[in-house]
């Protein structure tokens, strides 16, 4: 549209001229006593040329005054350019995992001058690759101290190293921050806690994952019995550990491994009775061999009814070699030594155990015959497993 116009225009300045040349038409100028006279078209052409260097002149007065500046933007573009093709280098090492030359890409572009946080963020992250501490925890002081990568990548780092205390430091600093809410905040904060084991807290933080379905319940299940475990663990007398068992939810009540660690909890505070209805009620539910060894281990007062129970899971599962084993003991402990032979045999008929020896070996010193054949045969068997 712009060329169109100046077209027009100089069809219109070739008309205008070509009809002042056939007009006798003309320019006086007086100065004083002085008179110039000009024909009509020259002073036209006079005017035009005037205009024309006048302008040309403006023009390039200006460009003259700008020329630092386009020089300065021109330098600093290709800065720019520069440190643009080292991050890109830098990027690509790293994840390359070319550790060093993404370092030294890094430090080359903070060298000359680029501010951006990602630059010191990645030759941290490379140095921490290549275990040289000191140098990333240099690129990391070069971060404001609230600067929301610094602190992710400081506890990230400190996962790593198995220091969670420092993890945690470090998130906190991120959450006065404003910025401890995110997920990926979040995950790192549940993994610290796991380390730290601080377990209630760390089901805080789950409960907040799973709000944001940012969790997957197979893991958010294990987590939960790996804290519940630990909570187990943490119980010391009869009344605690019954009612931690009690708020326990119904789900994990009926989980081998937690009913595994809260009957060995109850045996060692002489709660047999109760350690054999929790076995009980998961062995119902889920058969596992390693309960049922539990199971044989309880001595409670209602021994008959546990002998009852197990035999009407052989029923049910009669080549299991530990239900057997649990059977002999039980009988032995009962004093009914026909049958606890019986069963001990059994068990070593189908797969041969230290402890069925070993319980065999003690049933057979009991009846005052020499156990010592089954506790060589004990031996053996547990020299070999081991």
């Amino acid at each position: 549209m712009k060329y169109l116009f100046w077209v027009l225009m100089l069809f219109a300045a070739a008309v205008a001229m070509t009809l002042a040349s056939h007009t006798p038409a003309f320019v006086l100028i007086l100065y004083g006593q002085h008179k110039i006279t000009f024909s009509l078209i020259l002073f036209v052409l006079l005017l035009v040329t005037l205009f024309v260097l006048g302008y040309s002149l403006v023009r390039f007065i200006i460009t003259a005054l700008q020329l630092p500046l386009y020089v300065r933007n021109f330098r600093e573009e290709r800065s720019q350019n520069k440190r643009r093709a080292m991050l890109d280098q830098a990027l690509l090492a790293y994840f390359e995992g070319r550790y060093a030359a993404a370092e030294k890409a890094a430090a080359d572009a903070m060298t000359l001058g680029e501010t951006s946080p990602v630059y010191p963020l990645i030759a941290a992250r490379a140095a921490h690759a290549l275990q040289q501490y000191v140098k990333r925890d240099t690129y990391l002081s070069t971060l404001e101290e609230g600067n929301v990568m610094r602190q992710m990548a400081t506890a990230e780092f400190m996962l790593e190293q198995r220091q969670p205390e420092s993890a945690l430091a470090a998130l906190q600093t991120l959450a006065e921050a404003g910025g401890g809410s995110h997920v990926a905040a979040l995950r790192l904060a549940l993994k610290a806690h796991q380390q730290a084991e601080h377990w209630d807290e760390a089901l805080q933080v789950l409960e907040q994952l799973e709000r944001r379905d940012a969790v997957e319940s197979t893991t958010a299940t294990l987590l939960r019995q790996q804290a519940f475990l630990a909570g187990i663990a943490r119980q010391h007398d009869l009344p605690a550990l019954q009612t931690y068992w009690k708020n326990l939810p119904g789900e994990f009540r009926q989980r081998s491994k937690l009913a595994a660690a809260a009957a060995r909890a109850l045996l060692a505070l002489g709660a047999d009775t109760q350690a054999a209805d929790i076995l009980a009620e998961s062995l119902e539910k889920h058969w596992d061999s390693e309960l049922i060894g539990l199971y044989g281990d309880c001595h409670s007062s209602e021994a008959l009814k546990q002998i009852e129970r197990a035999e009407i899971w052989l029923k049910r599962y009669s080549e299991d070699a530990a239900l057997l084993l649990t059977l002999g003991k039980l009988c032995t402990y009962q004093e009914l030594w026909g049958k606890a032979k019986t069963y001990l045999d059994a068990s070593i008929g189908i797969a041969p155990s230290a402890a069925a020896y070993t319980a065999l070996g003690q049933l057979t010193e009991k009846l005052g015959a020499s156990p010592f054949t089954y506790y060589q045969r004990a031996a053996e068997l547990s020299k070999r497993a081991s």
